[in-house]
C-alpha cells in the first residue's frame, strides 16, 4: 500500500518547481542554479517556511540576522547598518568544493613562500623573478620587518580570498586579503541566521559545518605561542571601525579577548593587557588594524590606536601577530601578473584557481600593451593607493573612462606607468535572489577563508560568504561591495558529524571567574550605569515637575516654590536653559528641552552616550541589552507619554542588569555606576527638599524623587512629616532607594573588587567608602543638614575619581603602578 504524502510537502514541493521553473524561463547561461539539483531541496525548505510568498522569507532571514546582533557601518557615517542577508544560500557540492579548497591551499602556501623570501633572503628578487619596483615601490612593504622571524616560523595565519564564478563554471580569484581579513564573522553570521530559517536544510543536504574551521585557527593560534594556555586578543580599532559588530561576534565566539591599543602595553619585550587587576601577558593577537599602525615606532608615529614596543615583543618571539606585519605587500593588483610564474617556478605546478589576467605597467612591454588594448581592460591602481589618473583610486573599464579624464590618464601612465595596471574584464556568474517581484539573478563573487591549524597546515571554511551585485551587469569591476550577502552551503552524500567550539563536557575544567576584565572595559560598564541611571533620574524630575505644573499655573506659592527647586535640579545637572517664567507653556518648552535637546545634557543626549559604550560592548553585553540601547527614541504621543516609554525602558535595562548579569566584576563596575550616581541624585534631592521649613509639597516631591511614596505611607499613617521623609530617603539602609542603602553597596563592591597591594591596609577607594559609610551610619534625620550633604557629594565625587584612578586607563600610569601583577 502506497504511503500518502503529506499535502503541505506537495505544496512545499509545488512552490518551489514553480519557482525554479519561472526562475529558469527568463535567466540565460551561466547562473548557477541550473547546475546543481540542490536548489530543489532549499527552495522547498524556503517554500515551508514562506509558503508562496517569498518576501516573507527575506523578512524573516532579515529579523534573525539583526536578533543576532549583525551589522555594519559605511566610513564616514556614524550610525551602524543592518546586515543586508538573502534567504537564498549559494550551493556548492563537496566535489567542486574540494577543488576550490585544493586551490586555496595551493595559493595560501604559495603567498606564504613568497612573503617568507621577501623579508628574508630576497632570492626571488634576485633570480629576476619579482621586479624589484614592484616590492620597493609598494606602500605596504615594510621594511622594518626585513629579516624578521615570526614566533611559529609563519608570517601568515588566516587569509581571504575573493573567488568570481564565469559563465563556464570556472572559478578565479579576483583578489586576495592578507592584512586584516575581514568577513568571517559574517559567514558565521549568515550561518546561524540561515539555520534559523532553513532549519531542515542540514539533514536533508548534508551540510558542512563552520565550527571545526574555528577551532583550527583558535587552536593554529595557540599553538604558536611559547605559553602552554595562552591569551589571544582580537584587536582592533574600535567601535567605529566598520566590522565592528563581526569582531565583536567574533570574540565572542572564539573566547578571544576584544581590545583596543589603548588596552595593551609592551614592556620588557612582552606585550600586556591592562586589566582592573594589574597587567596580564597577551601571547597572540589577531589584528583589524591597517598594520602601518600597529606600533609607531616601528612604523607611523602618527598612530594613536597602535602599541609602542609591539614588534619588538614579536622579534623576541613573544607575541604572535595574526597576520604578520608587511603581508600587505602581496595584495597589490600588480603581483597578479607574476603569481603564475611563480607558482610554477616554486611548485612546478599551473595554479589550481587562475588569477584574473594582469598586466603591470611598470613593464615596457606590459605598459605599451595596455595602453594599445586600453577599452577592452579595466584600468587600475598597481598598489591600492589612488594615482594622479585614478584620483579615487577605483579601478574603471576603459571604455567608460573619455574625454579629458582619459587624456589625463593615459598622459600619467606614460609618465608613471608602475603606478598602473590592465587587467581583463570578469563576467560573473548570476544566482537567485529575491526582490520585490519574485526571484531575479544577479551576479555575486565569493569570499572564502583559510586558516592554519596546530599542525600548521590550512584548512578552508567550507563555504565562506557571497556578495551579491544590486544591478543585474555582470561585470566584476562595476559590482563593488554588493548589495546582498548570502550564506554559502557546501553540500554532499556524506553526512556530517555534530561539531561545536565547546570542549566535552567531562574535559572542562570548572571555573567560576569570567576571567580577564579589561581596564577600558571596566570603564565602560561602570559609565553605562551611571548614565542610565543619570538619564533616569532626569526623566523622573521631568515627569514630577509636569505633574505639578497645574498648581504653579494656579499661584500657589508653595508649589511654585516645588516646581523652582525642580527647575533647578535640571537646570543644575546641564538639562536644559533656565525658563523665563514656571508657566505651564514655559514649563513645558523647559521640559522638552531637557527631554529632547541634543544641545543640552537631556535625556536624549544621555541616551547618546549610553548607546555608544553599549556599541562598544557588543561582546560583553546581551543581545537584549543592546537592542534597548539601540532602539529609537520615542516620537509619538505628548510628552508625558513619551516619558513614560522612555521610563519603562529604563526599568527592563535596570531588569536585565539585576536579573540576568552574572555577578561578575563588569556587573560590578555597572552597578558601582548606578549606586554612586543614584547616591549623588540622592543627596542632591534631599539638600533641595527636605532641610528646615520644607513644605508638604517638598516632602511628597522628595519622596516621588526617591520612588518612595508606597513605602512611606506603608510605614507612616498618619501624613508627611520631615523627619521620617528624610530617614526613610537618606538614612534607611533597608530602602533601596536610600543614600544609606547606595552607600552599603557601593563598600559590599569595592571589598570585591581585586587590590594590588597584600598588606591587608585599605587603598584609597576603600577608604573613600569607609568615611562615607560612617558619615551615614551616624547621621540622624533631624540633625541632617545642608552642610553635611554637602560634604557627602563632594566624597562621592572623590570616590568616583578615586576609582577611575585604580581601575581605568590614566594615559602611561597603570605601569608604573606599585604592586601591578605581570601575568
Amino acid at each position: 500500500m502506497a504511503t500518502a504524502v503529506a499535502p503541505s510537502l506537495l505544496d512545499h514541493a509545488t512552490h518551489a518547481a514553480r519557482w525554479i521553473s519561472d526562475y529558469r524561463a527568463r535567466t540565460a547561461s551561466g547562473d548557477v542554479l541550473s547546475d546543481d539539483p540542490s536548489w530543489s531541496t532549499m527552495f522547498e525548505e524556503l517554500a515551508a517556511v514562506a509558503g508562496d510568498d517569498l518576501g516573507q522569507a527575506r523578512d524573516r532571514v532579515q529579523r534573525h540576522a539583526e536578533d543576532i546582533g549583525t551589522g555594519f557601518r559605511i566610513i564616514g557615517e556614524s550610525e551602524e547598518r543592518p546586515w543586508p542577508l538573502s534567504p537564498i544560500p549559494l550551493m556548492i557540492a563537496a566535489e567542486e568544493w574540494r577543488t576550490i579548497a585544493a586551490g586555496i591551499v595551493q595559493r595560501a602556501d604559495l603567498l606564504e613562500h613568497v612573503i617568507a623570501d621577501l623579508y628574508g633572503d630576497a632570492t626571488l628578487v634576485a633570480r629576476g623573478l619579482i621586479p624589484a619596483a614592484l616590492v620597493g615601490g609598494s606602500p605596504f612593504f615594510l621594511r622594518p620587518m626585513a629579516g624578521l622571524v615570526p614566533p611559529g616560523g609563519h608570517h601568515l595565519q588566516f587569509i581571504a580570498v575573493d573567488l568570481g564564478r564565469g559563465p563556464d563554471g570556472e572559478w578565479r580569484v579576483l583578489a586576495d586579503h592578507l592584512r586584516s581579513p575581514a568577513g568571517a564573522g559574517y559567514a558565521l553570521e549568515n550561518r546561524l541566521a540561515i539555520a534559523r530559517t532553513l532549519g531542515g536544510l542540514q539533514a536533508r543536504l548534508n551540510v558542512q559545518r563552520h565550527a571545526s574551521f574555528f577551532a583550527a585557527f583558535r587552536d593554529g593560534l595557540a599553538a604558536a605561542c611559547r605559553r602552554v594556555e595562552p591569551r589571544i586578543g582580537l584587536l582592533t580599532p574600535g567601535r567605529y571601525s566598520a566590522s565592528y559588530a563581526e569582531q565583536a561576534h567574533l570574540a565572542r565566539y572564539l573566547g578571544f579577548l576584544l581590545v583596543e591599543g589603548a588596552d595593551l602595553a609592551a614592556l620588557e619585550d612582552k606585550l600586556y593587557i591592562r586589566t582592573i587587576g594589574g597587567l596580564k601577558r597577551i601571547d597572540a593577537l589577531w589584528h583589524r588594524v591597517d598594520p602601518r599602525l600597529l606600533d609607531p615606532l616601528a612604523f607611523d608615529s602618527h598612530s594613536h590606536i597602535g602599541v609602542a614596543g609591539l614588534i619588538d615583543a614579536a622579534a623576541a618571539g613573544n607575541v604572535v601577530i595574526a597576520n604578520v606585519p608587511g603581508a600587505g605587500v602581496l595584495e597589490s593588483a600588480a603581483f597578479g601578473a607574476f603569481l603564475p610564474r611563480l607558482c610554477a617556478s616554486e611548485t612546478g605546478q599551473e595554479l589550481i584557481l587562475p588569477n584574473i589576467a594582469t598586466w603591470w605597467c611598470g613593464q615596457d612591454q606590459a605598459c605599451a600593451s595596455v595602453i594599445e588594448n586600453f577599452d577592452h581592460l579595466l584600468i587600475g591602481p598597481a598598489f591600492g593607493v589612488a594615482p594622479l589618473g585614478l584620483p579615487d583610486g577605483i579601478a574603471l573599464p576603459g571604455v567608460d573612462i573619455t574625454g579629458p579624464a582619459r587624456a589625463a590618464l593615459i598622459d600619467d601612465m606614460q609618465r608613471r606607468p608602475q603606478d598602473y595596471v590592465g587587467q581583463e574584464i570578469v563576467r560573473l556568474s548570476t544566482m537567485p535572489v529575491v526582490t520585490d517581484t519574485g526571484l531575479a539573478a544577479r551576479p555575486f563573487t565569493l569570499r572564502v577563508f583559510a586558516a592554519r591549524g596546530s599542525d600548521g597546515a590550512w584548512t578552508v571554511l567550507p563555504g565562506g560568504f557571497a556578495r551579491i551585485a544590486e544591478h543585474p551587469d555582470p561585470r566584476a569591476s562595476v559590482m563593488g561591495e554588493g548589495c546582498w550577502s548570502a550564506d554559502v552551503v557546501v553540500h554532499g552524500g556524506e553526512e556530517v558529524a555534530p561539531m561545536s567550539l565547546l570542549p566535552p563536557a567531562d574535559t572542562v575544567h570548572v571555573r567560576r571567574n569570567p576571567g580577564t576584565l579589561p581596564s577600558r572595559v571596566a570603564d565602560n560598564f561602570f559609565w553605562l550605569g551611571r548614565y542610565l541611571e543619570r538619564g533616569e533620574a532626569l526623566l523622573g524630575v521631568i515627569r514630577v515637575m509636569l505633574g505639578n505644573s497645574i498648581d504653579a499655573d494656579a499661584g500657589a506659592a508653595l508649589a511654585s516654590e516645588t516646581v523652582g527647586r525642580l527647575v533647578g535640579l535640571v537646570v543644575n545637572a546641564g538639562g536644559a536653559p533656565h525658563p523665563p517664567s514656571l508657566r505651564r507653556a514655559d514649563l513645558s518648552a523647559f521640559a522638552r528641552t531637557a527631554m529632547e535637546d541634543g544641545d543640552w545634557h537631556s535625556v536624549r543626549a544621555i541616551n547618546r552616550l549610553a548607546r555608544g559604550i553599549g556599541q562598544g560592548s557588543r561582546d560583553r553585553l546581551a543581545a537584549d541589552v543592546v537592542r534597548l540601547l539601540d532602539a529609537p527614541y520615542p516620537s509619538k504621543g505628548v510628552m508625558l507619554e513619551r516619558a513614560g516609554s522612555l521610563q519603562r525602558r529604563y526599568a527592563a535595562l535596570s531588569g536585565l542588569s539585576a536579573e540576568h548579569m552574572g555577578r561578575t566584576a563588569a556587573w560590578r563596575f555597572h552597578d558601582l555606576g548606578r549606586r554612586l550616581e543614584r547616591a549623588q541624585t540622592v543627596t542632591r534631592a534631599v539638600r533641595a527638599f527636605g532641610m528646615a521649613q520644607a513644605s508638604l509639597d517638598d516632602l511628597s516631591t522628595l519622596l516621588d524623587l526617591a520612588d518612595s511614596q508606597i513605602s512611606y505611607r506603608q510605614r507612616y499613617l498618619t501624613g508627611i512629616a520631615r523627619v521620617p521623609v528624610v530617614d526613610l530617603v537618606a538614612l534607611d539602609p533597608g530602602n533601596p532607594r536610600s543614600l544609606a542603602f547606595q552607600i552599603c553597596r557601593i563598600c559590599e563592591h569595592l571589598a570585591a573588587l581585586p587590590v594590588l597591594e597584600d598588606d591587608g591596609m585599605e587603598e584609597p577607594q576603600q577608604a573613600q567608602g569607609s568615611v562615607l559609610t560612617a558619615i551615614v551610619s551616624t547621621a540622624t534625620a533631624a540633625a541632617l543638614d545642608a552642610e553635611v550633604l554637602g560634604d557627602v557629594e563632594r566624597r562621592l565625587f572623590q570616590l568616583s575619581e578615586a576609582i577611575a584612578r585604580r581601575y581605568f586607563l590614566q594615559g602611561a600610569e597603570p605601569l608604573r603602578a606599585a604592586g601591578m601583577t605581570l601575568a
